[in-house]
């Protein structure tokens, strides 16, 4: 895999999977950094022959260094763990839905008094949203994030980016009424801030070039960046070496996680866990318990991208209609296992479509080893 930086020239637009129509829904919704299937998109334009591009991220990049979204299972700096790993708990004689992962909750306070909050945030600083690479090679040695690495006082590296809202119209000639078949609509543009790029790796070795990215036809600048492939080998090497390890683990979620399978009547199902995990907790004596003990997420991510037509009818070019909509885990979900699991899309014996969303970037784990304090 060869990595590279995509740094835009201009701002960049991209809409998110609802559907929108001007005139019956004036809000455009927007979503960054964007999905796997744009950044295949933008590359097969500069490729010319079809090529089926295998992608890693898409990732942040500042000064040559990774950044990774911050793992959704913390509060401020403080690691929560779930209830089942913490019999000593004040709190393990609660009740909770054993049909739903386990609760997460903070450590126990040290027993010879009350120490320092690690959630407490000091004046002038904020908590970061995206963590660099040797803070992930940290936690995947450790467990640990070290508080300064999660403070800053800048607010650009809090969020990298801006939001632009922008009004979009149509006039009627000779008057001063919006068209009605145009209707009046709003969209979000993005700007970066400076020093600041998006990362991916891809299969393909590119020259270095200036493509399409998003809609509106905005460019952005496609350029080799080796110091990259060091980092992500460093945290890949660790990651596999605590998966083969027996035990409690944590899978780190980098990328939108798409598990998707087809349940009663053929409807497609999204959850925010893959469906293979099974609960670490049986509720009857009938089931087999499962490794999954407990999951840190968030607002799920909506996807939708185009089914193209293999073969074009006579006379006529290709076409494609919009695909289904497609619910992701958010990039930063924590998983709780009591043994680490592999990943069904991964798997040889898995349909074409369904390795081709790891393919595309999408389900990227990384792998934290758990020892009990």
């Amino acid at each position: 895999m060869y990595w590279y930086t995509i740094t835009p020239l201009d701002v960049l637009m991209f809409r998110d999977a609802k559907p929108f129509t001007p005139g019956e829904r004036a809000w455009a919704g927007s979503i960054f950094p964007p999905n796997g299937h744009t950044i295949a998109g933008a590359l097969r334009g500069i490729a010319g022959d079809p090529v089926n591009f295998h992608l890693k991220g898409v990732f942040l990049v500042h000064e040559d260094t990774l950044y990774f979204p911050r793992p959704l299972g913390f509060v401020g700096s403080t690691p929560l763990l779930p209830l089942d790993w913490m019999p000593d708990s004040p709190l393990s004689q609660g009740f909770w839905n054993p049909l739903q992962p386990c609760p997460l909750v903070k450590p126990r306070l040290e027993r010879d008094g009350p120490r320092e909050q690690d959630d407490e945030l000091p004046q002038g600083y904020f908590y970061r949203q995206f963590l660099s690479s040797q803070a992930i090679a940290t936690y995947l040695e450790t467990g640990q994030i070290a508080k300064p690495n999660w403070l800053t006082q800048d607010q650009k590296a809090v969020k990298p980016w801006t939001v632009e809202t922008r009004s979009h119209n149509s006039l009627d000639e000779g008057t001063r009424q919006v068209k009605d078949a145009d209707g009046y609509f709003v969209e979000n543009a993005v700007r970066m801030a400076s020093g600041w790029s998006l990362a991916i790796a891809v299969n393909q070795l590119l020259e270095k070039t200036v493509i399409q990215l998003g809609g509106e036809g905005h460019r952005a600048i496609l350029e080799r960046c080796q110091p990259l492939e060091e980092q992500w080998k460093t945290i890949a090497t660790l990651s596999d070496r605590n998966f083969k390890k027996s035990g409690k683990a944590i899978a780190y979620l980098v990328t939108p996680g798409v598990f998707e399978r087809k349940q009663n009547q053929s409807q497609a199902t999204c959850r925010a866990w893959p469906w293979e995990w099974k609960l670490a907790h049986a509720v009857n004596g009938n089931q087999k318990p499962g490794s999954l003990v407990s999951v840190a997420t968030d607002k799920a991510v909506a996807i939708s991208c185009r089914v193209r037509e293999t073969e074009s009818k006579q006379g006529q070019s290709k076409q494609s209609i919009p695909a289904p909509q497609v619910f992701a885990a958010p990039p930063g979900s924590l998983y709780y296992l009591n043994q680490p699991e592999p990943l069904f899309q991964d798997s040889h014996t898995a349909p074409h479509h369904v390795q081709r969303w790891r393919q595309l970037g999408y389900s990227e784990l990384l792998w934290i080893s758990h020892e009990d304090q």
